[in-house]
């Protein structure tokens, strides 16, 4: 990197859209333009500069979000390339966080794909200007017009082509720009466009002077009253229209075959917004909110949207929001309320890391060995130690169960689990009490595995994977009493405690009760709690299938004791017993977790949904439709949607999104509660 560059010379611009569309490509062609690389790779080969991790070369798919900077017409584009795959949305969330404009990548011969409804969406929620590259035009069945019509159906927005393809046969030669009205080949230089194309650039580009027109107040004054306007204005007017996120331009090109990304990254250069934008940051030690205007002379706040821990430690990635960011000197996390050490900053560029002394408002940067931030924080002054609130990440909706392979496994599988979620703020891990198993969970089944792929290469962890186990609940559906004598005599101290004992079913939630109703000493006070300690042990462990015992009041009515034989072991083992006699009387049941649902797939698919929604014990409780999607309420049963991410996506051919969180615990049918009983007991003999 050429010396550091002012605020105003940085542009950030994220790269989004369908896997397969050509993001990476598109980013390898900006970087070889700029002479970054002197030669452009192909994904297929496995040598681009953003895909770098084994698995992305081995999948030739992009998985993780990756900075490449291009220098162009002293201004350095930061392109941030965003997997495609809708497992990895937190990446594109990261993204989209720090950038200042969305460039949705179509594939210019399939058009408007799922990933780009999906990308759409979030740059929408994210309120990101949006920019359209429209790019394979290369490709015989390209249709510039097709896709432009597909956009306007499927998309609330005004879509301003700027650029017209310049086709001869088959062949796609470059485009003409509607507001210069010069053509542009692949050396990107200025000419003049074919004479055939006068009345199409005529009719596209009344088009772009009208929209132009929108984007400012005054320009459209003037537009009313002269019927034209100077390409000045006409650059002005989309500039302000783009930033007020009022129109969507469209360009097209062909990244592989480098056509037309010259003069795209021009308009970037010189049209795109400045990265100087305000944030509102909440100074942590006053609590009062303090708006950031992106200048470079402000008050320091950088937060870290990713984070890369690997065997040589932990790498993390900035966004200067405000101020400007300095090598060799202590800065304060305001999450943490630590110092920490700033070494050397690095400009990346894929896994390459160009050393930097500083990092100026807007510009995103490098830093090795941080010790106590982690994705989300903000790096500030000590004296005004502001933090920048973090985007909204999704909740997971798949989960695998981690078993240890070997002991030494055993004692990394807490701390590998740590820091691959740190990582990635969609990956979360937990132990489900009620089956005993360590959960990892994610967007969908390929981010998962993933994720164990690399605790693997980097951190040498080795583990199975398994589906979970349903975390069902047990518990009474009636009131119940029984008794059980608990008697060892055998040479020496004997033992003897008898316990009486009445179970009562409580309301969902409310957990469990002890209580005793002895009167007159038929047991003695300092064995009531060691009954209680036998019941407790049964609770964790179950008494019908094995899995925790939840709402049941137990109530301790009679019982006897032995003056020398009654000691705190005998009514452990008296009371567990009386327990579990009481609850096989009491109409055990089982519980599962029921979970709410939305699920937005297209129109066509509502029928197949919904119809497979309802095998699965699921209850709809509402449709909406939005502009061609049906999202679906509806509560079903865990157990029958714990691969619901891959299911879903085979029955809209990878069209659905879907959300779920717990809703509450209701009875497990009986005929299913039988099943699920008799395969516990199957699997307890095995043991």
């Amino acid at each position: 990197m050429a010396g550091s560059y002012s605020t105003d010379k940085i542009r950030n611009v994220i790269l989004l859209g369908h896997s397969g569309c050509g993001k990476t490509s598109l980013a390898e062609a900006m970087l070889f333009n700029s002479g970054a690389i002197n030669r452009l790779g192909r994904v297929e080969d496995g040598n681009t500069v953003s895909d770098y991790d084994e698995e992305e070369i081995g999948r030739t798919m992009s998985l993780n979000l990756s900075l490449v900077p291009c220098e162009w017409e002293g201004h350095k584009i930061n392109v941030l390339d965003a997997p495609g795959y809708t497992d990895f949305q937190g990446e594109m969330i990261n993204g989209l966080h720090v950038a200042d404009v969305t460039i949705l990548v179509l594939d210019g011969s399939s058009g408007v794909e799922v990933g780009t409804q999906l990308s759409w969406q979030m740059a929408m929620e994210n309120n990101k200007p949006i920019a359209v590259f429209l790019n394979k035009m290369d490709r015989p069945n390209a249709s510039y017009r097709r896709v432009i019509e597909q956009l306007r159906e499927t998309f609330e927005a005004t879509f301003v082509p700027v650029e017209l393809p310049i086709r001869k046969g088959e062949d796609f030669e470059g485009v003409v720009d509607l507001i210069t009205q010069k053509a542009r080949t692949g050396s990107g230089k200025g000419a003049e466009p074919p004479a055939d194309m006068a009345d199409e650039i005529e009719e596209f580009r009344l088009e772009v002077i009208e929209y132009a027109a929108e984007g400012d107040d005054e320009l459209m004054e003037k537009y009313f009253e002269e019927e034209t306007l100077t390409e000045e204005e006409i650059v002005y007017g989309l500039q302000a229209g783009l930033a007020n996120r009022k129109i969507v331009p469209v360009f097209c090109g062909s990244a592989t075959a480098n056509v037309a990304v010259r003069s795209f990254m021009s308009t970037i250069a010189e049209t795109f917004p400045t990265p100087a934008v305000t944030v509102t940051a909440k100074n942590t030690k006053t609590d009062e909110d303090e708006a950031l205007d992106g200048a470079a002379d402000g008050p320091l706040a950088a937060q870290v949207f990713k984070t890369v821990n690997d065997q040589y430690g932990r790498v993390s990635y900035l966004r200067v929001w405000s101020g400007t960011f300095k090598s060799d000197t202590r800065v304060q996390n305001t999450r943490a309320e630590a110092e920490e050490r700033v070494g050397g900053l690095f400009s990346p560029r894929g896994k390459e890391q160009v050393d930097i002394s500083e990092g100026v408002a807007g510009d995103i940067i490098g830093v090795v060995k941080l010790n106590q931030t982690q994705t989300g924080d903000t790096l500030a002054d000590k004296s005004r130690p502001l933090a920048v609130s973090v985007p909204n990440y999704p909740n997971p909706v798949f989960a695998i169960a981690l078993t240890p392979q070997t002991q030494s496994d055993s004692a990394k599988l807490g701390p590998s689990l740590t820091r691959i979620t740190e990582e990635d703020l969609t990956l979360s891990h937990r132990y489900e009490r009620a089956t005993r198993q360590t959960l990892l969970e994610g967007m969908g089944e390929t981010h998962v595995n993933i994720a164990v792929k690399r605790m693997a290469n980097r951190f040498g962890l080795g583990v199975d994977t398994a589906t979970p186990k349903v975390p069902f609940l047990e518990t009474i559906s009636k009131t119940a009493s029984d008794q059980y004598r608990h008697k060892k005599q055998s040479g020496g101290a004997g033992q003897f405690g008898e316990v009486h004992m009445r179970l009562e079913p409580l309301e969902r939630g409310e957990g469990f009760e002890y209580k005793s109703e002895i009167f007159g000493g038929s047991i003695s006070q300092p064995f009531l709690p060691s009954i209680e300690k036998g019941i407790k042990q049964v609770l964790e462990q179950g008494v019908i299938a094995g899995y925790p015992v939840v709402d049941v009041r137990a109530v301790v009515y009679d019982g006897k004791e032995h003056p020398v034989d009654s000691k705190d072991i005998a009514f452990q083992i008296a009371g567990r017993e009386a327990f579990k006699k009481a609850f096989q009387q009491a109409g055990p049941v089982l519980l599962e977790p029921i979970m709410d649902m939305a699920i937005t797939v297209p129109e066509e698919f509502t029928g197949d949904v919904s119809g497979d929604l309802s095998t699965r014990r699921g209850r709809m409780s509402g449709m909406e439709q939005i502009r061609g999607n049906t999202t679906i309420i509806a509560q079903a049963p865990l157990a029958e949607i714990q691969r619901y991410a891959t299911e879903l996506r085979s029955i809209t051919q990878g069209r659905g999104v879907y959300t779920m969180t717990l809703s509450h615990y209701e009875q497990v049918p009986s005929h299913i509660a039988g099943e699920i009983i008799a395969q516990a007991q199957k699997e307890k003999e095995e043991e």
